[in-house]
C-alpha cells in the first residue's frame, strides 16, 4: 500500500469522526436552547442521570451523555435526548424536573417496538399535564449565618431559582453588616478557593444593604439573636430559615427563630438534639409530614453519606454490625496551626497532621435506619485537604453476599427508585478526593474499592463525597420537601 493511499485513509477517518462530533455539538447547542426556554418560560427543569443541564457548556452535556450510556449499557446519544426534549416542548406540562438520561434510554426500547416519541411521552409523564393542577406557592428562605454552607446554599438557591416558583433566598442574617462587611460577604460569595468563581454576577448595595445576586436582591440583616428580627418589615413572610451556624441545635435555641414575625419553619444544617427529627433526604424523609414539625434537622454531612449506602445494605441483605471510619476534610472548627482546642488533637494544625477525632455518625444513623440502632460504632480521621472525605464501612452481613452482588445492589440503587438523587456509581479506576469535589449526591459508591471476605459475610465498601457541596444538596432537597415546594419529577 503507498503512503499516499495510507494517508488518504486516514484523513478520511479523521474527517469523519470530526464532522461526527460537530453535529453532536450542533445537537447539544439546539439542546442547550431547549433547556433554557423549558427552565425559565415553564419552569421544567431537565437533568441527566442527576446532572444539572441548565449552566452546562457543550462540552459538558456530551460528557453526560458519555456517562448515561455507560451507566445504562445503552446507546444514549445527544440526537435521543434532543428528539425527547422536542417532544416535550410539544406537551402541556406543570413544572417539573425530568431526567433526560432516563427517558432517553426507556426511549430506545419504545422506539424499537415501533412507538412515536410523542405516543411514547404521553405513556410515560403524561400524567404530568397542567390543567387541574395546582401550583405551590414559593417559600421565602433566610439563611441564618453566612460560612461555608451558607454560601454554598446561597449559590445554589440562585442557580436554582429559575422563576421563583420554589425556594427563594430573600435575606442572610449576619451580626454585622457594616459598608466593609457587605463587600467582605460579596467577595467571599464571588470566589471560592474550593469550588471556585460565581458563575454569575453579584453587587455589592451599600444603600439598600443587600447583595444583588444574578438579579435577586437578596437582603443583609444584622442581628446578634434569632429572636429580634421583624423579617415582616423586610416584606418577608411565613419563611424557612436555614441555620448553618451549629451554635443552637436544640428545641429550645433553635426555636427562638420560630419567636421571629414571618418565621414559620427552621432547618438546621447539623445533627439536632431531643426531639428534632433528624432526616436523610431520600431515606426517612417521607416518615415525617412537614405539617406536623416546625423544626427540622438534615443531620451531617456524614450522615447523609453513609445513610443511602446502608439503607440500601441493610435492606438488600441484612447487617449484623459494623464500624464506619471517616477519613474527613479539615474543617473551620481546627486550628490552622497548633493552639488550644477544647477538643482533643482539634488544636493541633489540621494543615500538618493527620487528626483522629469522633464523630456521632455511627449512632446517628439509627435516628434515621432505626433497624441499625446499636449496630455500629464510628470514628474519624480529619486529614490535610480542604474538601472530599471518604466513609469506609466494614460491615458483617445476614447475608452471604458475593462482590457482583453489592455491586448490583448500589448500582440499581443509583439508577432507580428513591435514592437516585443521593447515591452515585462509580467505575473509575483512578478516582480520588478531588474528583468528588462538586457532586452533587450525598455519597459516591466506588465500585474498583470494594472489598468482600471470601466467606461473604463481610464486606468493606467506600463511600466518597463531598462534605461541603454534596451536603448543601441534601439540605437544600429536604428544604424543598419541608416547605411543599417540590415539583413533579421523572428519575
Amino acid at each position: 500500500m503507498s503512503t499516499d493511499t495510507i494517508a488518504s485513509k486516514s484523513n478520511g477517518t479523521y474527517e469523519a469522526d470530526l464532522n461526527n462530533w460537530i453535529d453532536r455539538e450542533k445537537a447539544a447547542i439546539k439542546l442547550m436552547s431547549i433547556i433554557g426556554n423549558l427552565r425559565y418560560d415553564r419552569a421544567i427543569e431537565l437533568i441527566i442521570f442527576r446532572n444539572q443541564l441548565h449552566d452546562c457548556n457543550v462540552g459538558e452535556i456530551l460528557a453526560y451523555h458519555e456517562y448515561a450510556r455507560k451507566m445504562v449499557n445503552k446507546p444514549v446519544t445527544i440526537f435521543d435526548s434532543l428528539e425527547i426534549a422536542e417532544g416535550l416542548v410539544k406537551m402541556d406540562l406543570a413544572p417539573a424536573k425530568l431526567d433526560l438520561g432516563k427517558l432517553a434510554h426507556e426511549w430506545l426500547e419504545a422506539k424499537a417496538a415501533g412507538q412515536t416519541v410523542d405516543a411514547f411521552l404521553n405513556t410515560t409523564i403524561g400524567t404530568f399535564k397542567v390543567e387541574g393542577r395546582e401550583s405551590s406557592a414559593p417559600k421565602d428562605v433566610v439563611l441564618y449565618g453566612f460560612g461555608r454552607i451558607g454560601r454554598l446554599a446561597a449559590r445554589e438557591l440562585i442557580s436554582q431559582s429559575a422563576k421563583g416558583d420554589q425556594l427563594r433566598l430573600r435575606a442572610i442574617v449576619t451580626r454585622s453588616n457594616s459598608d466593609m462587611d457587605i463587600y467582605k460577604r460579596a467577595d467571599l460569595l464571588r470566589t471560592d478557593s474550593i469550588h471556585g468563581p460565581f458563575p454569575g454576577t453579584i453587587e455589592a448595595s451599600v444603600e439598600k444593604k443587600a447583595l444583588i445576586i444574578n438579579g435577586h436582591t437578596v437582603l443583609l440583616i444584622a442581628a446578634n439573636n434569632p429572636d429580634e428580627i421583624d423579617y415582616t418589615a423586610y416584606g418577608i413572610n411565613d419563611a424557612l430559615v436555614i441555620d448553618n451556624t451549629g451554635v443552637w441545635r436544640d428545641a429550645d435555641g433553635l426555636g427562638q427563630h420560630l419567636k421571629s414575625k414571618g418565621v414559620s419553619k427552621v432547618m438546621l444544617t447539623a445533627p439536632g438534639k431531643g426531639d428534632i427529627p433528624n432526616i436523610v433526604h431520600g431515606v426517612n424523609h417521607l416518615s415525617f409530614n412537614p405539617d406536623d414539625h416546625k423544626i427540622w434537622s438534615a443531620a451531617s454531612c456524614t450522615t447523609n453519606a453513609i445513610s443511602p449506602v446502608l439503607a440500601v445494605i441493610e435492606a438488600k441483605f441484612g447487617v449484623e454490625k459494623g464500624h464506619i471510619e471517616t477519613i474527613h476534610a479539615y474543617t473551620n472548627d481546627q486550628n490552622l496551626l497548633d493552639n488550644y482546642h477544647k477538643k482533643y488533637r482539634r488544636g493541633r494544625s489540621a494543615a500538618s497532621n493527620m487528626v483522629i477525632t469522633e464523630t456521632g455518625a455511627g449512632s446517628a444513623v439509627a435516628k434515621v435506619i432505626p433497624t441499625l440502632g446499636g449496630k455500629l460504632t464510628s470514628n474519624a480521621v480529619r486529614v490535610p485537604v480542604p474538601d472530599g472525605s471518604l466513609a469506609i464501612l466494614n460491615l458483617t452481613l445476614k447475608t452471604k453476599v458475593s462482590l457482583e452482588d453489592i455491586d448490583a445492589a448500589m448500582k440499581d440503587a443509583a439508577l432507580n427508585g428513591d435514592l437516585v438523587e443521593q447515591i452515585r456509581y462509580s467505575t473509575s479506576h483512578e478516582l480520588v478526593s478531588s474528583d468528588v469535589v462538586g457532586d452533587s449526591c450525598a455519597s459516591i459508591y466506588d465500585s474498583k474499592a470494594t472489598i468482600v471476605a471470601p466467606d461473604g459475610m463481610n464486606v468493606v465498601i467506600y463511600a466518597w463525597y463531598d462534605n461541603e457541596y454534596g451536603y448543601t444538596r441534601q439540605v437544600l432537597r429536604l428544604s424543598k420537601y419541608v416547605s411543599k415546594v417540590r415539583r413533579l419529577h421523572y428519575y
